[in-house]
């Protein structure tokens, strides 16, 4: 058969037939499709239009005619793509049905593919980036008053880079404007009276 263009070069499409018996309208399909526009069906040589002569069911795995075709049809179907359930690998090797999950827990195991190796490899959450514990929340509202460079804020478990300053809305740099030492915060120079003076924690890795 000619082709107006360049011709296909590779690849391939699945072929299932049907038999009809004027009254069954469900049939098991040789692969798994995710949807029927996945598939080209011909019944009599008329192409049959998805989701109105006929439905896919049970997963993908049967087909669902709106009408039973009737005795002696030659009716065909394409497969213009199958289903691909990569699953999930265990320990043991064997692969299982993947289910959507709300959470993952940090030692649950997640396949990827490494492209450098050209393998697949087991990781865990705690692999792909660190667990993040605390928020970007206000630990302190503060006031200048024009003399004071030493305040108190609320923890001691934090370095001068892990909280963020503001002065009047104006961010001060670590080191330069203001240092840290344990729950004691003390500025270079003294905060204007009235200044408000806001220190927020940053996220840090647990």
């Amino acid at each position: 058969m000619a082709y107006i263009g360049r011709g296909p070069v590779t690849g391939s499409f699945e072929k299932q037939d049907l038999t009809a018996d004027g009254s069954t309208t469900t049939f098991t399909l040789n692969y798994t499709v995710g949807s029927s526009s996945a598939i080209l069906v011909s019944v009599s040589g008329v192409l049959q239009e998805p989701e109105t002569a006929y439905n896919i069911a049970s997963g993908g795995t049967t087909i669902v005619f709106s009408a039973a075709p009737e005795t002696g049809e030659d009716i065909f179907v394409i497969f213009l793509g199958i289903a691909f359930d990569a699953g999930t690998l265990l320990s043991t090797g064997t692969i299982t049905n993947l289910t959507a999950e709300s959470s993952v827990a940090d030692d649950d195991l997640v396949l990827i593919y490494d492209t450098s190796a050209a393998a697949l490899r087991k990781m865990t959450k705690a692999n792909f980036a660190p667990s993040v514990s605390l928020s970007y929340s206000v630990n302190a509202n503060l006031t200048g008053d024009g003399s004071t460079t030493a305040f108190t804020i609320g923890t001691s478990s934090r370095s001068q880079n892990d909280i963020l300053v503001t002065v009047n809305g104006v961010v001060f740099h670590p080191s330069d404007d203001y240092t840290l030492s344990g729950t004691t915060l003390t500025f270079s120079t003294p905060p204007s009276a009235s200044a408000e003076i806001r220190v927020r924690y940053l996220p840090i890795t647990a």
